[in-house]
């Protein structure tokens, strides 16, 4: 291995299994990424003499495709924006699900799902496959609503679906060029009253910032267990004050993730290696992780051409001056700075779900985002924040769920 992460003379002597994956693709794909190789599972024996391990890369990741179903369509756009960024052909994917009797003549309401970290327009499989679900929506009882699975395929991992100097302008491209193309094909009018997005986790973090930075293009979102909402709660690192990232205040190794009883399950500064290991710069900057992301979506770009890290890689030391650069997508001080303005266009449209045992930590910055929300005046906010003890991350998010919310949303606004 590299030794941006673990190197194999610090293995005990032992019998392991050894697999080794080649991504051949560094700059628009995760390991995952079609095409890549990889070496089938091995077993291996270290002992305290020099191993030499042999091992053929003669497996190849496929492409996943969509199940075919006469209610659902598949779509792969060029992007123009996008492209012209890259300077090659870029695409961007989606997969939709129509309401059962679909009508092309008449127009129906929209759902923009956004998936977690780095899921694929294919992850709507598992709903086809979903038994229950099918049969609720092939009934009478499901509401007649459009839903567009969006694909979470980007340069550094996922792609956020914002504007970055590092990835490219995803927001404007999916605002102004995907959704009017779908929308055209498949449900009539192009109008914000009946159009929505949701997601959880990276989605949930994706669909509240959609409606905060295009508040006139969506009607409502619900937002479940999002990424960090405020980034003096960056997990558990306050960007903005903190001298390293893998190590707090009292000298304690930071936790990045928990089990829903409060236990530690893998630390800061072990998730970082890993996703050192992965990135072809031997750092996070290019993992295709969701440091990697995140990096690639909040910081400048760097003189090497790569994202500037908020974080050394290897020591944790911060950066207050990339810091500074983060501010633009911290939604605590983004609403703070416009709130006299955007304030009335997003009232009625934000719904957020917190489980208070997050197993990524992420229920701080959401309280501190609910806590800026109750000193609000012209208007006073409604949004509506809600948060359930001993829940983990994403444990209440539900197709059907979030479906009804929609259709109650539209309900309520039909009788004002």
């Amino acid at each position: 291995m590299s030794t941006a992460g673990w190197t194999l003379d610090a293995l005990p002597a032992g019998d392991y299994n050894v697999q080794v994956l080649w991504d051949q693709d560094t700059l628009l794909s995760r390991v995952d990424a079609a095409g890549n190789l990889y070496t089938e599972n091995q077993k291996v024996t270290i002992d305290q003499q020099p191993t030499v391990i042999n091992l053929s890369l003669n497996q190849q990741i496929r492409e996943e495709l969509v199940s075919k179903h006469p209610l659902v369509k598949t779509v792969n756009f060029r992007s123009e924006m996008l492209s012209s960024f890259w300077n090659k052909p870029i695409y961007l994917k989606a997969a939709i699900v129509l309401p059962h009797n679909y009508d092309k003549k008449k127009a129906y309401a929209i759902r923009y799902s956004v998936p977690g970290y780095g899921s694929r327009y294919t992850r709507i499989n598992r709903l086809l496959s979903n038994e229950d679900f099918m049969n609720w929506w092939k009934s009478n009882e499901a509401p007649q609503i459009i839903t567009v699975f969006l694909d979470g395929k980007g340069p550094y991992g996922d792609s956020y679906y914002l504007n970055s100097d590092n990835s490219g302008p995803y927001g404007d491209a999916h605002i102004e060029e995907f959704i009017p193309h779908i929308e055209e094909q498949y449900r009539g009018p192009n109008i914000m009253a009946t159009r929505f997005v949701d997601g959880c986790s990276t989605g949930g973090w994706v669909s509240l910032g959609l409606q905060l930075y295009y508040p006139d293009v969506f009607n409502g979102t619900f937002s479940y267990s999002p990424d960090a909402v405020d980034f003096e709660n960056y997990q558990l690192v306050n960007i903005y004050k903190d001298k390293n990232a893998f190590v707090n205040e009292f000298g304690y190794d930071r936790p990045v993730m928990r089990s829903t009883a409060g236990e530690p399950m893998v630390s800061m500064q072990d998730f970082i290696r890993h996703e050192n290991v992965q990135g072809a710069s031997n750092t996070y900057l290019n993992s295709g992780g969701q440091f990697s992301a995140h990096t690639a979506l909040y910081s400048p770009k760097g003189v090497d051409g790569l994202s500037k890290p908020l974080f050394d890689p290897y020591t944790g030391q911060m950066d207050s001056t990339v810091a500074q650069s983060w501010k633009k997508y911290d939604f605590k001080l983004y609403l703070e700075k416009n709130w006299a303005t955007l304030g009335p266009r997003v009232q009625g449209k934000i719904f957020i779900w917190m489980g208070d045992m997050d197993n990524f930590y992420l229920n701080p910055a959401t309280r501190a985002l609910a806590s800026y929300f109750e000193t609000t005046v012209n208007p006073k906010s409604d949004a509506e924040v809600i948060f359930t003890p001993m829940e983990g991350h994403c444990s209440l998010y539900d197709h059907r769920t979030v479906l009804m919310q929609i259709q109650e949303r539209m309900d309520a606004l039909k009788k004002q």
